[in-house]
């Protein structure tokens, strides 16, 4: 009871953001248009002119990366800092500049960092989400213990909703039943929004998952910089050109500039756009063009990976249930919806039960049998 009354409310925010954000995509593809551009029979911009364009609407500032995505597609330019967050869409072919977006002000980036932070400092937000999130873990899994049935006659009850009954028990059978069937994708929701919360729970799914290991820190290899008297031509878009000839038109790639001087160029093919984890990530010496070896969970392709760490990368597309594509984000949609149902039926159980008479009086009786299971 405690529990659940002092992760309710959050709980119930939680489900109605993921919700939303279950059908990001989607929702963007109807409702901005800018994301798309007409396919043209001429060769793709480089990235550094992309970038050069992009760049006369930040303020002399330079950009982080440039996203080629598929067929049909505006091409993107990234631009972030501490304080700032702007997305640039163009048209691949000809360079020209869609829209400058300022992503702080973004309704799905607003939603997301609400989801994760309640919009508060992460310090502070962060722990007080993983906090309700882990509460709510433990509810689920003492309500199955509490719902399972005892025996044949009340399992004909626990399966269905009684409809025709009084709105107590109805609300009940809503709590119990719906309750239920969706604990069972509620709990990988709250599993992978837990890796997030808490770093010691990433690193025990981590070591469960890959039979003991200890998960590997994140790890970006570094430029030869004695090379760099050596380097000639532009071996950015050299990278790109040859880059570009692994992607498939129905992929996206995402080439990340070298922003120190030991830095490198990071190239990422993403297999599944609208996904994020299967992606081959590549790095390359930015004064040579060499490919370095990349390690650690997001250091190399996706197939070649051992199993926790494919399972850490797809951690965000089975949270949102983008993993199992359209079906997996109703699914997620569904859980997420019945999620924040949970605490309001159950605090009106709650409520209930509090305001019931002393032991005896027909009131008690009266709901009493209302609420019997057999």
């Amino acid at each position: 009871m405690w529990l659940g009354l002092s992760s309710g409310l959050i709980v119930v925010f939680l489900g109605i953001t993921g919700c939303i954000l279950a059908f990001e995509h989607e929702i963007r593809a109807l409702t901005q248009p800018y994301w798309f551009a007409k396919a043209m029979e001429k060769p793709l911009q480089p990235p550094g002119a992309l970038a050069g364009n992009a760049e006369k609407f930040l303020d002399d500032k330079k950009a982080n990366s440039v996203e080629y995505t598929e067929t049909g597609r505006s091409a993107l330019v990234y631009y972030y800092d501490a304080d700032t967050y702007k997305l640039i869409f163009l048209n691949p072919y000809t360079g020209h500049v869609i829209k400058v977006k300022n992503m702080n002000r973004d309704f799905f980036r607003v939603v997301l960092d609400g989801h994760f932070y309640l919009w508060l400092p992460p310090g502070i937000g962060q722990p007080i989400v993983a906090s309700a999130t882990l509460v709510f873990l433990i509810m689920l899994i003492t309500g199955i213990i509490l719902w399972w049935p005892k025996n044949k006659a009340a399992r004909k009850q626990r399966f269905s909703v009684k409809w025709n009954a009084r709105w107590k028990r109805t609300n009940y059978d809503l709590h119990n039943v719906l309750g239920f069937y969706m604990t069972w994708a509620v709990i990988f929701i709250t599993i992978t929004g837990l890796v997030w919360g808490f770093e010691w729970f990433a690193k025990s799914v981590y070591w469960v998952s890959s039979g003991g290991k200890t998960m590997p820190a994140f790890y970006t290899p570094a430029s030869d910089t004695s090379l760099s008297a050596k380097s000639k031509g532009n071996i950015t878009d050299w990278v790109w050109q040859n880059m570009m000839q692994k992607k498939k038109p129905n992929e996206s790639l995402s080439l990340s500039f070298a922003q120190l001087t030991t830095g490198t160029i990071s190239v990422s093919i993403n297999h599944r756009p609208g996904t994020y984890y299967n992606t081959d990530n590549y790095f390359f010496d930015q004064y040579s063009g060499r490919e370095i070896a990349g390690k650690g969970t997001y250091g190399g392709m996706y197939k070649q990976s051992p199993v926790a760490d494919k399972i850490k990368r797809m951690n965000y597309d089975i949270h949102v249930g983008a993993v199992l594509g359209l079906p997996g984000k109703i699914m997620a949609f569904f859980a997420s919806l019945i999620a924040a149902s949970l605490p309001v039926t159950g605090f009106y159980i709650w409520w209930g039960r509090r305001r019931k008479k002393p032991a005896g009086s027909p009131a008690k009786k009266t709901m009493d049998s209302s609420l019997k299971l057999s």
